[in-house]
């Protein structure tokens, strides 16, 4: 096994035995959805997000793609897609960081101290240089909507036909199904 698949072995198990929840999407280790919460004392306090991560076959050497599957208002974020602007992910990083980064440091500090003069969401970015007041309250409406735990399971995802289903849809579909036994 080379240096960088052991790096994301290991970087992926630290991130799974800490408090994040992490679904893998595919049989491989490059690409997994993680559960992340918004920053306490924050407008995305309370908020729960699925983000998308994309690890290259570079990885540690190139920065991982990171991407919310559920909506989230913010100047930095793509509000169609998801994409993360995100220069210390896209353009600064380093080997020396790894995936718990990302969601203990990197990830809350965007959401802490938006940057909206570099945006991917000119009005978000607008909102907040003009009325910071009513830029928290845009944003907690987006929470209120979007990102509420439950709304993270209702998440539609790409699936194909022959995937497996996750623990959670196989129990339900078994509910659906069965009926009374014959006696």
């Amino acid at each position: 096994m080379s240096s960088p698949s052991k790096r994301r072995e290991m970087d992926l198990m630290k991130l799974m035995m800490s408090d994040y929840k992490v679904e893998m999407i595919n049989d491989g280790m490059q690409e997994f959805y993680v559960h992340f919460h918004g920053p306490n004392e924050s407008p995305y306090q309370g908020g729960v997000w699925k983000v998308r991560v994309e690890l290259p076959d570079a990885y540690p050497y190139k920065s991982p793609s990171i991407g919310f599957i559920n909506k989230i208002y913010h100047p930095n974020v793509d509000e169609m897609s998801g994409s993360v602007c995100l220069d210390v992910i896209n353009q600064t990083w380093s080997p020396m960081f790894d995936l718990v980064n990302v969601f203990e440091v990197f990830l809350p500090q965007l959401l802490l101290y938006p940057n909206a003069s570099d945006p991917l969401n000119g009005e978000a970015a607008a909102l907040m240089m003009r009325d910071k007041t009513a830029y928290e309250l845009r944003v907690k409406e987006y929470c209120e909507k979007y990102a509420k735990p439950e709304d993270i399971g209702a998440v539609p995802e790409e699936k194909s036909s022959d995937e497996e289903l996750t623990e959670d849809e196989y129990d339900s579909s078994d509910e659906q199904v069965a009926g009374k036994a014959d006696p």
